[in-house]
């Protein structure tokens, strides 16, 4: 079974292209699902009492967790979906916590574009920020990609 192609093609990106997905609110299962999927029970994470002494006063989602979801809301957004070859990079940088509770989102901005025609297709590079409730950037970074490129008509 192969998936459905509903994403964009190299060709179909632009140079400051802009795109902005839905929204997901993080929760407590979230961050204790992650914890046990990575291993990571740093007490910031889970432990309320220890957490509560910290400069965030509560606990927080894992910043890998924040870069998770991130993928996730993109693939979800459809421009992405059956196209993306290969995530061959990303240079990321985590601004604030992300709280139990918090609803983020993403706005994505095609920086660079570079075509590869010996693998079919090209690489699009984003500049990526995830967005609160309150519109405040809480990780920002830039993703490497590798997309398909538009299939040749048959004949």
């Amino acid at each position: 079974m192969s998936s459905e192609i509903r994403g964009l093609y190299f060709e179909d990106y632009q140079a400051d292209q802009e795109f902005r997905t839905a929204a997901r609110t993080i929760t407590e299962t979230d961050i204790v699902q992650f914890a046990g999927l990575s291993g990571d029970y740093n007490a910031l994470h889970t432990d309320a009492e220890f957490a509560r002494g910290t400069l965030f006063g509560e606990r927080i989602a894992h910043g890998l967790l924040g870069l998770s979801v991130a993928s996730g809301l993109a693939a979800r957004a459809g421009f992405i979906e059956g196209t993306v070859q290969a995530f061959t990079g990303v240079d990321w940088k985590f601004k604030g916590a992300i709280l139990i509770g918090d609803t983020v989102h993403l706005t994505c901005r095609v920086s660079r574009l570079r075509p590869l025609p010996s693998m079919g297709g090209g690489m699009v590079v984003l500049d990526v920020n995830v967005l609160n409730q309150r519109d405040e950037v809480v990780q920002q970074g830039t993703w490497t990609l590798v997309i398909k490129g538009r299939p040749e008509p048959s004949e």
